[in-house]
């Protein structure tokens, strides 16, 4: 098999079996409660604090735990590693008491002080951490990070005793305890650990290989062959193990949806990350059992590098936007109930109203390009367009660059890149335009709106406006909701203004689930608490 990759290799033959019936990698896993699961690529690292994409969060899921979790069903939060909260009169100060029974992955007990020497890590500025902002919510956090305080203890973060632990907020957060179960910045990771392996603030720590890691989720580490499969184990440590069925998860890093797919088919997976686009309209004729089309809270866009003297105007930026038939592109390429995307917040938003958006309209977008001082595009160097290895984002690219060169005159070139790479060029600024795509963290437009912040480490455009960033801070100390929407509302306005990003389409999620996978729910996160999930073979 020379030139297959080794982790179809393995999935080959795992399908294959001596004599009579073919027995599938499926039908073990059905029966030995191992779950295989396809996750997109290859994960950048499994610490909570430095990674920043979709698919290391589908691992780190089961590894680690926050103070809250998230309801199976609709995600709600519920008590998680602290069994339950108090919260004061003015919603800013929460006081969270930490379960006894909670264990690492090594037996020690996880304590109150756990959660604030992990949160004390997050806010090193040498760190790095580009999700950091995350716990700007907390009083004096910013602070802190920015250098304006040297003192910790002046952090809204007390440690009461062992098991307490309290966190006092800036202002009131309405989403606080959403973001708590949501997103991993706020999960805690097992210090000792990290500094036995190396120094607290290097990213390239081994502590998260797996003969080193200590977790507290409802697994731990087993097996990681880097481009092969990432293995997870049940940990029996966990504090509320006697609800786990899984024994293993097993993630593959397959890049092709097409092979993906095929691998789907020939029984070697329970849930694909996604499924090849111009296969779904094959499974929704065959009403197939296995499809799934679920909403997605996210936007897919393109960034554009505002420090490249091409786009440094903002009418170039705008031309391109307005350039881009995304009709045409949810109708033409992706084809799986995908919305165009106008603005930058996903139009579902509750009770969120977008005051501005950015129209598809050749003829203003020629008139933009030439009073930019670029005529029929002449004059403007050739414009790059990074995306990350996928089908679909090759797609989507070449129908972009086909509208900017026959709308605008534009020459454009398509640079494909590795996902370690693709996302190097972003936080380096070595790009011109580059695909991107944003998941709501949690159920608030802030999600999408706070990331574009000057110099927010998620912020990859050299961008940034004092406006923007005053009505984004203003926000966050807004009591009334009314007015706290109006104020995002503004702030989004700017930024489609600038167009340093360019929405082209709202998700929806694509993808195949086998029968046998149960408390699989549809939600607007694709979050699937994987202590609730068990499998069940057909006809059992």
């Amino acid at each position: 098999m020379k030139g297959v990759p080794l982790f179809l290799v393995a999935l080959l033959a795992a399908g294959v079996s001596g004599c009579g019936k073919r027995v599938t990698r499926i039908d073990v896993g059905n029966r030995e409660q191992v779950l295989h699961m396809g996750n997109g690529d290859e994960i950048e690292d499994l610490d909570p604090q430095v990674v920043t994409g979709i698919i290391e969060h589908n691992v780190i899921a089961a590894l680690f735990e926050g103070l809250v979790c998230e309801d199976p069903v609709d995600l709600h939060p519920i008590p998680g590693t602290a069994e339950s909260w108090t919260v004061s009169d003015d919603k800013r100060i929460y006081t969270f008491k930490i379960r006894r029974t909670a264990r690492w992955s090594n037996g020690e007990r996880v304590t109150a002080r756990d959660f604030y020497e992990s949160y004390k890590r997050m806010l090193l500025p040498a760190l790095g951490s580009e999700y950091v902002n995350m716990l700007f919510v907390v009083e004096n956090a910013a602070d802190y990070y920015e250098g304006k305080i040297k003192d910790f203890s002046k952090v809204g973060f007390k440690l009461l005793d062992d098991s307490t632990l309290e966190v006092k907020l800036k202002a009131p957060t309405p989403y606080f305890l959403w973001m708590l179960g949501h997103h991993y910045s706020w999960w805690p990771v097992h210090i000792p650990t990290i500094l036995k392996h190396g120094r607290i603030d290097d990213k390239n720590n081994q502590w998260t290989r797996p003969e080193n890691f200590v977790g507290n989720g409802p697994f731990t580490l087993a097996e990681w062959k880097v481009n092969t499969v990432l293995k997870v184990k049940r940990n029996h440590f966990y504090w509320d193990d006697q609800k786990v069925t899984l024994k293993e998860i097993w993630f593959y890093p397959i890049q092709s949806r097409d092979t993906e797919e095929r691998a789907f088919r020939s029984g070697q997976l329970h849930v694909t990350y996604e499924i090849p686009r111009h296969k779904v309209p094959f499974y929704e004729k065959a009403r197939s059992p296995y499809l799934r089309i679920d909403p997605y809270l996210g936007t897919y866009f393109y960034r554009l590098n505002v420090t490249h003297p091409a786009l440094k105007d903002k009418r170039v930026r705008r031309a391109l936007a307005m350039a881009v038939d995304r009709e045409a592109i949810v109708r033409n390429v992706t084809r799986s109930g995908e919305l165009p995307a106008n603005t930058f917040v996903p139009t579902t938003m509750a009770n969120y109203k977008p005051v501005t958006n950015i129209p598809t309209d050749f003829a203003a977008a020629k008139k933009l390009l030439a009073d930019a001082g670029f005529p029929e595009g002449r004059g403007l160097p050739p414009i790059e367009i990074h995306f990350n290895t996928e089908e679909k984002h090759r797609m989507i690219a070449e129908a972009i660059q086909q509208m900017w060169h026959k709308n605008l005159g534009i020459r454009v070139t398509l640079v494909n890149q590795e996902w370690k790479v693709y996302l190097d060029a972003q936080d380096t600024l070595a790009y011109m335009a580059s695909r991107g795509g944003w998941i709501g963290d949690y159920i608030d437009p802030n999600t999408f709106l706070e990331m574009w912040k000057t110099g927010d480490g998620n912020n990859d455009t050299g961008w940034g406006n004092p406006d923007y960033d005053r009505l984004i801070e203003e926000a966050r100390v807004t009591i009334d909701p009314a007015e706290r929407l109006q104020k995002l509302e503004r702030a989004e306005a700017i930024l489609l203004d600038e167009a340093p990003v360019i929405p082209i389409y709202f998700y929806t999620k694509p993808y195949l689930v086998q029968t046998s996978v149960r408390n699989w729910f549809t939600n607007v996160l694709d979050h699937h608490p994987y202590k609730h999930v068990f499998l069940q073979a057909p006809g059992i």
